[in-house]
Order: C-alpha cells, then structure tokens, then sequence
C-alpha cells in the first residue's frame, strides 16, 4: 500500500520511482537519463544539450501568501531545468485535472497567474490538456507541467568534489512555513511570504560568472536545505560539512519554526538553488548571485568533504551533528 511517505520527496519516494515505477522500460542512451534520478533528462540535439522535466502540482492551500498554485507549477518546472543547466526555457506545456464544481473565477486565477510567472522567466505555455473529474473525485485541482530548455552546459546534482564551496542563492524555509501558517490559520505577528518563484535568472548569472566551474547544482524543495544537500552528497560520493551561523535563516521564519517545532532547514523552498562551486570561483559567483534581485542574500554555507561519504554535517558552533533529510513533510501537499 502506498503511503504519504512515499510521496514525501525523500528517500521514500526514491525507492518507490526506482523500485516500482521505472522498472521494465527499454533503456535508455542518454548521459542525463531516467537511472540519474536527476531534475529532468538531457536529450543532445547536434552539439546543444536539450533537458527535458516534468512535474505535478498538489498544494493545499492553493491560494497562499505570496503565491499560488499557478505561480508554483510554472517556478518549480522552470527551476528544475535551471538547476540542470538550462536557463533558456523554450517552452512549457500544462495539463489542468479540475473537479467539477471547482470556482471559475479561482481557476482564471490561476491561469493569469500563471501567464504572469512565464513573463517573468521568459518562458511560455504552447500546449497543454484539460480534464474535468466528478465532484468529490479530486481535491480541488491538480496541474502538471512539463517543460523544455537548452543548456550549454549541463549541470547535474552528483558532481560534487573535496572543497568544492557550497552556495545557496537565497534564503531558507520561507514557502513551507508560509503555507502551513496559512494552512494552519496560525498569526505570528509578522507577514510571511512564500519564495515561490522562477530562479532561472539568478542561476543564469553564476553559470555565466563561474566559466565551468559550478560542479553540481538542485533546488531544495521538499526537505529543504537537508534532503538536497544529502542527495547532493550521496550521489556524489563525498560529505558536505555545512556551517548553521552562514545559512541566511530569515528571523521571521526562525521564530515560526521554533513555535511550530519544525528545523527550517528541513522545510521547503520554491525560490532558491543550492549550488557546489570550485574554491577558485566561489567569490566570483558569490559577487554575480548577489548582483541579481534574486540572489541578493547569497551565501556560501559549507563545504564538501573526502570523509562522511553520503552524510551532511552541521556545524553549530558549539559541536558538530548530523542533519539528515527529514522521514516526512511536517505536513502533506507543500508543493
């Protein structure tokens, strides 16, 4: 029996797609294929690397502070072929599931929303499906996007080497606290809002600042900071000592988390990549993210390490510990 668990993001999940859903196809050629368990595949067309991602979209709720479900599905397509490489987004295509009776005007919504995040990554839907499911069938609505882009060089999540810098390009546990506090109608006193947003910008600038040398990248949705980091350091084959004092956590997003007893390095980001950089382009890339309005709190967090293969240490300052992706979400459906 399926469980939440298993579609949760982490480990879980993994097991189930490798296990169950990708077993018994005819192999593939390609460098970036299913196997990878990457963002997407890279398909080469003459000497361009094409990289191909698809996504589904279950938010609840799916109206939040600082975006929507709309909003999410074009970021987190968008994102995941610029986490590869491939900032130039050529186009999108968006399957909508509806469940009869769903608000027309929440659905327009959702499209203007939409059309507005594609401007933003300079990017647009050409194609797409509709389907309407009967009420009580479905939970609202669901979407899937799928997307295409072009990298010149493809960067995959298991490139890490021995003191390679790891950057984060924003800061950290701003959607998954957001959209619980909406979820959960809890008022902290401040306003919390999502990150949700297209990244392929800001990553275009330190792919362009680092000249080669950003060695590994993904972005650090569900379980956060600490699932990408250890995905990043289990297929690369290396540890990764990070430093907790360096990590941009926003204090709004502390003081909620410790009331709600969640690690926000364990919650989830829409808006945000976690990047390895070579020790000799670090600065140089650091300088460009921050140049970007979206990487204006860039920072280089921690380090890769030739011991600890596959695990994630935390430096606290007063001791090291691990940190380790979380079994679960604290809740279901943040993205």
């Amino acid at each position: 029996m399926v469980t939440l668990e298993q579609g949760a993001g982490g480990k879980a999940m993994r097991d189930l797609v490798a296990d169950v859903l990708t077993t018994g196809f005819p192999e593939d050629s390609l460098d970036v294929g299913r196997d990878a368990m990457d963002d997407g595949a890279v398909v080469p067309v003459g000497d361009r690397h094409v990289v191909f991602t698809t996504d589904s979209h279950v938010v609840q709720p799916p109206f939040f502070p600082g975006g929507d479900i709309g909003r999410l599905a074009v970021s987190g397509t968008v994102n995941d072929l610029a986490v590869m490489g491939a900032t130039d987004v050529r186009a999108l295509s968006n399957a909508v599931v509806v469940e009869a009776g769903y608000p027309e005007s929440a659905l327009e919504r959702i499209a203007d929303s939409m059309a507005r995040t594609c401007r933003e990554a300079d990017t647009t839907i050409v194609t797409g499906d509709t389907k309407v499911m009967g009420h009580g069938d479905l939970d609202g609505v669901v979407l899937t996007t799928t997307g295409v882009g072009v990298a010149d060089q493809v960067v995959g999540d298991d490139g890490l080497s021995p003191d390679d810098v790891l950057v984060i390009t924003g800061e950290v546990g701003r959607h998954g606290v957001a959209l619980l506090a909406e979820r959960e109608g809890i008022d902290f006193g401040t306003t919390l809002e999502s990150d949700v947003r297209p990244i392929n910008g800001v990553v275009e600038r330190a792919l362009s600042a680092a000249e080669g040398d950003v060695t590994a990248m993904k972005d650090p949705t569900r379980m956060g900071l600490a699932g990408a980091a250890s995905e990043m350091a289990m297929k690369s084959g290396v540890g990764i000592e990070l430093r907790e004092d360096r990590i941009p956590v926003p204090s709004d997003v502390k003081g909620a988390s410790e009331m709600l007893g969640l690690n926000p390095l364990q919650i989830a980001n829409e808006g945000i990549a976690l990047l390895g950089v070579a020790p000799t382009a670090a600065e140089d890339v650091l300088t460009a993210l921050r140049s970007h309005p979206d990487g204006e709190e860039a920072a280089a967090i921690g380090k890769a390490i030739d011991n600890e293969h596959g695990r994630v240490l935390l430096d606290t300052g007063l001791g090291t510990r691990y940190l380790r992706e979380p079994a679960t979400e604290p809740a279901p459906r943040i993205c």
